[in-house]
Order: structure tokens, then C-alpha cells, then sequence
């Protein structure tokens, strides 16, 4: 029997389009971004609630963020990654830019290094890439996605998940190496965003759907969270326990029929969904 579970609204603010959601332990705050608003944001998760501490602005998207042990930023935008310091510096770290297309999901692997890939800003399909950044080195795994999204690995970092929205598929890999295959498809909804449990289950962000669904690396769908905002994007598992899934939500997309019908919509999400999380591992400068 699929296990249910209901999503609550964790704060008033809401987003254009929040993405990407990244415990910081070490700093006991939480970190996302509004991709269309130009923003990376933190703030402070207690009793299911977020409370927004702080905010960093840029000149056009924000699409990723990932931190550093030291509490560095890095940060993809539209093409480019930067670094941001404490003292809100920025430093060129990339130039990834490419016409017709935009920098989209990302993540930091088991060893530090920052993978991001590419959404495509037109109807072209098999297009974009994902990229994985080591020093001054850029490794292309993929070449041929059409909407690169959610990263995670498994708990013993020896898998690499991955989606391609557009096609709906969630693809597998022995990492940092092997040959990427096909684990399965969603064809009810976009898989979006994605994080990993300790038993080594996905969660998964349904766009379209209102929902993040749990399923075993082959597809079975063990669980469904509801969200009450029909485009969720993303999820993580944040606390101190890592025990609260906190799920990025959007407003893009929504008619005014449907932002009436579902106001939370662009908000952040909390549930306790009886399991916990892998911590997200920090980007090595």
C-alpha cells in the first residue's frame, strides 16, 4: 500500500520560481533560490516553520546553490558560476554559456565537485548538457538532455541519479564513471527536482502533479507527499536530523484560476514523512 503524507505551507513568502533547497549543517540554516526573481535566500527551519535570515541578489537568474565547508556560496546563473564570500564578493568560477539554452538543477558529488546541467529555452530537444566542475577542469557526462534537473546519489555515493523532465526519465550511473541507463519514466506529471533517503529511496518533485513521490530505484512507488501548490520543484531533507523534507514550490505557470484555487503556490513546504535523509556534501573550492 502507498504510504500518504500531507505538506504544510512553511512560511508567508512566496516565489516566482523557488528551486533547489540545501541544508547547511554546519550553519544550521537552509538555502534556495528564486530562479526568475535573481535571488538566493537562507533561513532558519524550527518546528516546521522557515524563517528567511538572509538574501543575496543578482543581476539575472539564480539557478543553483550549493556551500562551502568555509559557508562560501557557489552559485550557476544564467551561464555562469560564481563564488560569493562571506563579505558578499563575487569570483568568476565558470563560463558556461550557451546560446539558446540556460543553466537549470545542480548539485555537489561525493568528492566536492559542482554539477550543473542546462535546460533548453526553446522547443529543440537532445540538446543540453550536464556538466561537473573539478578546478579549472569541465567534464561533460551528458550531451544529449533536453531539460536537465535533480542530482542526488545514493548513500554510498556510488550511484548517480539524474532526470531529463522533458522526456520524463530518471536515469542511473555507477559514479563517477559508468555508462548512464534508464531506470524508469514518469509520465503523469514532469519530475522535477530530487534527494535521496538513508534506505536509498527517491523523492521526487511531481510538477504538475502537486506532489513529491517516493519510489525505489527501479520505480516502485512507495509514498506521495501532497502539496497543496500543483508545481512543486524540488525537496530536501533539512534539520538537524535531517528528518524534515522541505519541499521549493512555484508560482510560473499558473493561471490566475489556479493561483485562487491553490494560494500557497511559490511557497516553501515542510513534512515528516517518517524517514530521514543523506546530508548534502560540501563544495570543494
Amino acid at each position: 500500500m502507498t504510504a500518504r503524507f500531507v505538506a504544510r505551507p512553511a512560511g508567508a513568502e512566496a516565489y516566482s520560481l523557488g528551486e533547489g533547497p540545501v541544508w547547511d549543517p554546519d550553519r544550521n540554516r537552509l538555502l534556495w533560490v528564486d530562479i526568475l526573481g535573481g535571488t538566493v535566500h537562507s533561513g532558519a527551519l524550527e518546528t516546521g516553520r522557515i524563517t528567511v535570515t538572509g538574501t543575496w541578489a543578482f543581476d539575472d537568474l539564480a539557478c543553483v546553490v550549493a556551500v562551502s565547508a568555509a559557508g562560501d556560496l557557489l552559485v550557476a546563473e544564467r551561464g555562469a558560476v560564481v563564488r560569493v564570500g562571506p563579505d558578499d564578493s563575487r569570483t568568476p568560477v565558470a563560463d558556461l554559456s550557451r546560446a539558446g539554452s540556460r543553466l537549470n538543477d545542480g548539485g555537489v558529488d561525493p568528492q566536492g565537485r559542482f554539477l550543473v546541467g542546462g535546460m533548453a529555452l526553446d522547443d529543440s530537444r537532445g540538446t543540453q548538457s550536464l556538466v561537473r566542475l573539478d578546478g579549472d577542469t569541465v567534464t561533460v557526462l551528458d550531451d544529449d538532455l533536453t531539460l536537465s534537473n535533480g542530482l542526488a546519489w545514493s548513500p554510498d555515493g556510488t550511484t548517480l541519479y539524474s532526470v531529463d523532465s522533458v522526456p520524463g526519465v530518471i536515469y542511473g550511473r555507477d559514479y563517477p564513471d559508468g555508462e548512464r541507463r534508464e531506470l524508469f519514466r514518469i509520465t503523469d506529471g514532469l519530475p522535477d527536482g530530487l534527494c535521496v533517503d538513508t534506505i536509498g529511496n527517491l523523492w521526487i518533485a511531481n510538477h504538475g502533479l502537486g506532489r513529491i513521490e517516493c519510489r525505489t530505484p527501479s520505480g516502485e512507488l512507495l509514498a506521495v507527499v501532497d502539496v497543496d501548490a500543483p508545481h512543486p520543484t524540488s525537496c530536501a531533507f533539512a534539520g538537524p536530523g535531517l528528518d524534515v523534507l522541505v519541499i521549493t514550490t512555484a508560482t510560473e505557470g499558473l493561471s490566475p484560476t489556479e493561483l485562487t484555487r491553490h494560494p500557497a503556490s511559490g511557497r516553501l513546504f515542510t513534512a515528516s514523512v517518517g524517514t530521514t535523509g543523506l546530508s548534502t556534501p560540501y563544495w570543494k573550492p
